[in-house]
């Protein structure tokens, strides 16, 4: 689990953006539907001269816009989709950072949330996720995707068929579609870590690998991690559930927090269910110390049973290997066997007592 790293000293100028995330050679990819109750109209691969020609259309003014973007690693093609709604300075900087953490703000007209999202690994040895900011204004909607990864393919198929309300609502239940889509992907992903769980419990119960402990620590990082990047979000969307007619938030329709609402009660149950996965990870942990006391204690109880068992043998035959000259015993004619007869006579005699004992 990475730990966020801040520079100390900020090298360039208050209005001078950077994008401080992974850096490629793939362009910035831009989609733009427009839609209405009655129809639609979708651009794949738009150009900044498009989005702003049908953004500020007058003819489309009472029409839904929502603009996807691939890709933060071009800050002056952000800085001037931004300029279309009029964005603060430091807002922009925040959709560049992908460092902070998730986080709802509303500026003005302008309502600015970023989140955390999962990305789908077939490995579960790290966790990786992207930032994705979201933009609000009157009819806009502008999405920023850190990474080319899709979660709203099926949004999108909602918009062209028409299908439920979402060409009836406004940007707001939009945003709400979204953002559900997002934490869909927080279900699938920790649903992949209860099943590792799940076989983690059953090896700690049976017989324990080498690396076992390493695993079990690695399991608990991502989920920590999960943790961290839910959390917020959980703080994000109980602002929303909570805010009222007067309150702040006014680019999100009241009628449309019911289902904020609903975001905030998956982001509990997916807090909760870490930490269950949380507590059967110490469980495991610590059934398996306790297995591995308890068979070195086993170990120990046979090492001290066999040392008490000869311990008079070895009295015996230390008595026996002293070489002085007055022993009587030396000269006995069958001396050698009555030894050896009282050296088994003891060890079976210790042998029985330690069973009745139930020392072994």
């Amino acid at each position: 689990m990475k730990r966020i790293e801040y520079n100390k000293v900020r090298r360039l100028q208050p209005h001078v953006f950077e994008y401080n995330g992974e850096h490629t050679d793939e362009p910035v990819h831009m989609q733009l539907f427009v839609f209405d109750e009655e129809g639609y109209e979708e651009y794949k691969d738009v150009n900044l001269e498009r989005v702003i020609s049908e953004c500020t259309d007058p003819k489309q003014e009472h029409d839904i816009k929502w603009l996807n973007l691939h890709g933060l690693n071009n800050p002056e093609l952000i800085k001037n989709i931004t300029d279309l709604l009029k964005v603060e300075p430091l807002i922009i900087g925040d959709i560049l950072n992908v460092h902070r953490r998730t986080r709802i703000e509303e500026l003005g007209d302008v309502l600015f949330f970023s989140i955390k999202s999962v990305l789908p690994e077939e490995e579960h040895d790290v966790v990786k996720t992207e930032q994705v900011s979201f933009l609000l204004k009157g009819n806009t909607i502008i999405s920023f995707q850190e990474k080319r990864s899709d979660y709203f393919s099926h949004i999108r198929e909602r918009i062209r068929t028409g299908t439920g309300i979402v060409r009836k609502k406004k940007n707001d239940y939009l945003l709400y579609l979204m953002l559900d889509a997002i934490m869909e992907n927080f279900f699938i992903t920790l649903e992949k870590y209860e099943e590792r769980i799940a076989q983690l419990n059953d090896e700690g119960r049976t017989n324990c690998g080498a690396n076992f402990i390493e695993r079990v620590e690695a399991t608990k990082d991502n989920l920590v991690f999960l943790k961290r990047a839910i959390t917020p979000l959980r703080e994000a969307l109980l602002s929303l559930k909570s805010a009222r007619e007067e309150d702040e938030y006014e680019t999100i329709w009241k009628g449309t927090r019911v289902y904020f609402a609903r975001l905030h009660q998956k982001c509990l149950e997916l807090l909760d269910q870490i930490d269950y996965d949380l507590t059967s990870l110490d469980s495991a942990s610590n059934f398996h110390f306790a297995s591995q006391g308890q068979r070195m204690n086993e170990i120990m109880k046979t090492l001290t049973v066999f040392s008490v068992i000869f311990m008079p043998l070895t009295f015996i035959v230390g008595i026996y290997g002293m070489n002085f000259v007055n022993m009587p015993e030396l000269h006995t004619h069958n001396g050698y066997y009555i030894v050896l007869f009282v050296m088994v006579i003891t060890l079976i005699v210790m042998v029985i007592y330690f069973k009745r004992k139930r020392w072994f």
